[in-house]
């Protein structure tokens, strides 16, 4: 199995606290992120990862060099901004596999690979994984009809619900109708564009979430990922 690791943005909202780091490579409890996620990637049983950069490529390449226990690294280098969809158009180019998992670098998701990996030999149809928060503010929330992701809703609607856990499974050729190297966002122009075209079906994660993109949520994975 492979997967993909977005780790080439800014992060704009945690250069109060991380000044001279790219945002996958702030330090948990004394350890880089980015360390953290690639060794739950490696204990799930992925064996090839590819990590789009961008933003302090160099300080992200210099750490990992080529391998990580165990697992053969690749890099895609970003020279201007491509946003979600551009990068991942651009990494699917080095995946050799006929399907990927995607996360991004500046999430910590507990999946469930296995279950996960079954669910896409049943169907091969492109996967969205979801999950359940107490508020979708922040967010915008997914909605689903009989495991299919029928919507994306809005930031902005408060309460329970299950939003876009920013992890994918997909076939390597979905994205080719993009030219590489155009910046497009995959969420408003791939996924909300062809609901009615493709069936992107969903799978309900129950594995810790955190998302260290926010100074508030960053001091919380301090002590929640302490010890991974």
């Amino acid at each position: 199995m492979e997967a993909i690791v977005l780790a080439g943005g800014f992060g704009t909202r945690l250069r109060e606290v991380i000044t001279d780091l790219p945002k996958p490579m702030a330090p948990i409890a004394g350890r880089p992120f980015l360390e953290i996620l690639l060794s739950m990637l490696s204990r799930k049983g992925i064996k090839r990862v590819v990590l789009a950069l961008g933003y302090m490529s160099e300080k992200i390449i210099n750490h990992f060099n080529y391998s990580y226990q165990g697992m053969e690294i690749v890099y895609t280098v970003e020279e201007q901004p491509l946003g979600t969809g551009g990068a991942i158009r651009a990494a699917l180019e080095y995946c050799l596999s006929d399907h990927v998992f995607i996360f991004n670098g500046d999430t910590y998701l507990d999946l469930e690979v296995e279950a996960l990996e079954l669910q896409w030999q049943k169907t091969q149809n492109p996967i969205i994984v979801v999950r359940e928060v107490a508020n979708t503010a922040r967010y915008g929330r997914i909605d689903i009809k009989e495991g299919r992701i029928h919507g994306f809703l809005e930031k902005g609607m408060a309460g329970c619900g299950l939003i876009n856990a920013g992890c994918y499974v997909l076939p390597p050729q979905i994205l080719d109708h993009f030219p590489l190297g155009k910046a497009f966002s995959l969420e408003n122009d791939f996924f909300v564009k062809q609901l009615q075209q493709i069936n992107f079906n969903s799978f309900i994660t129950q594995g810790q979430f955190i998302d260290i993109g926010i100074p508030s949520d960053y001091e919380l994975a301090q002590t929640q990922l302490a010890g991974l």
